[in-house]
């Protein structure tokens, strides 16, 4: 990736851009947090991020789509989903959140899900873009454009890549997704190929042994010295292999299912221990765990090590509480929430 804050930034007519520099996120060329401390806790240079993973989410399988109606109409609306999350995401940057993770296979509208039988995938067999997929997609990220966001866009989910047809699709599908961010000129984007690329994917080249050919294959598209930073992340309480950060401009790792906040130092610690290990920015973009007002946390022992931490909040298959579960109700709705929120507000200075 570039690390010039210039290059393609004026020709782009985009707003916001996103660099990493010695490990830093920047934004616009100055880091995040610039010259903040939290209970003397270094937090310059973190990307703040939550999972809003349902932002882009329609489902094209008729016997599932009625499970997603919206409890006040009695029907399911990507358009009405779509436009919630831009309407809020004002809100989050109110509170000092930097990013939001939204991927184009979206993620279990059920939080966590033994089984998938819905269609929820922004591509056809062959790896075409789908135009209703891109459209809102465009609308986020111009939205985040607006408000000095960056968007972590993950391209692929396990449980929905047996959509396409094959690895030729999939390397089809990474082609088109980069070459249209491109063509669209944006540059607030950190790409994750895909979500936990340890977990039960159909095709082989989503593995964590083949997965760096994809990583690499996001990097080649390159325009004008510009590339997107690009990484993939592990399930909950996993270290990152030597191969694929070895690939990685940002190394994302996922905390959920980790109970003890010293396994989340003891995550960054290998990380950093690999030999491929190179200052890149490591960055947790998923966490189930919260305690915001317990001494020690996840978020805590995230950022005592100098990593950045995103929320998860997979609710309870109900309207009213997580951001993972379909319908969303994209509001700060819960106690959790709110709590996260206003963690990040505190941390940030964003409440000052």
């Amino acid at each position: 990736m570039s690390e010039d804050e210039g290059d393609g930034h004026a020709e782009s007519g985009r707003r916001t851009h996103v660099s990493i520099q010695d490990g830093d996120f920047h934004v616009d060329g100055r880091p995040t947090c610039e010259g903040r401390t939290f209970g003397g806790i270094d937090v310059e240079g973190l990307l703040f991020n939550s999972r809003m993973i349902q932002a882009l989410f329609d489902d094209d399988n008729p016997e599932t789509r009625d499970r997603w109606a919206y409890p006040d109409t009695g029907e399911w609306d990507a358009e009405r989903n779509v436009s919630e999350f831009v309407d809020a995401l004002s809100t989050y940057r109110e509170h000092g959140l930097h990013a939001v993770t939204v991927n184009l296979q979206c993620g279990s509208p059920e939080g966590y899900s033994d089984e998938q039988p819905w269609v929820v995938s922004g591509y056809e067999p062959d790896g075409t873009l789908k135009s209703g997929w891109t459209d809102r997609l465009r609308r986020v990220l111009d939205a985040a454009d607006d408000l000095g966001m960056v968007v972590v866009l993950g391209l692929f989910y396990f449980g929905q890549d047996d959509h396409l047809d094959d690895d030729a699709a999939v390397k089809s599908a990474v082609d088109n997704a980069i070459e249209w961010l491109h063509d669209e000129g944006y540059r607030n984007v950190v790409i994750e190929v895909n979500n936990e690329c340890d977990i039960n994917y159909d095709h082989e080249i989503l593995g964590p042994e083949r997965v760096p050919e994809l990583i690499e294959r996001v990097r080649s598209h390159e325009r004008e010295g510009y590339s997107y930073p690009v990484g993939t992340s592990f399930s909950g309480g996993t270290a990152p292999t030597d191969g694929v950060v070895a690939a990685s401009d940002v190394v994302l790792v996922h905390g959920n299912g980790v109970d003890d906040p010293d396994r989340i130092r003891e995550m960054v610690a290998q990380t950093r221990d690999l030999p491929s290990y190179d200052g890149q920015p490591i960055v947790f973009n998923e966490d189930d765990h919260f305690a915001f007002d317990e001494p020690d946390n996840n978020l805590r022992a995230a950022i005592e090590s100098g990593a950045s931490w995103g929320y998860f909040d997979p609710g309870e298959g109900d309207y009213e509480h997580g951001f993972q579960s379909v319908p969303v109700n994209w509001g700060l709705s819960t106690e959790r929430k709110r709590a996260f929120f206003e963690t990040v507000a505190e941390i940030t200075g964003a409440e000052e």
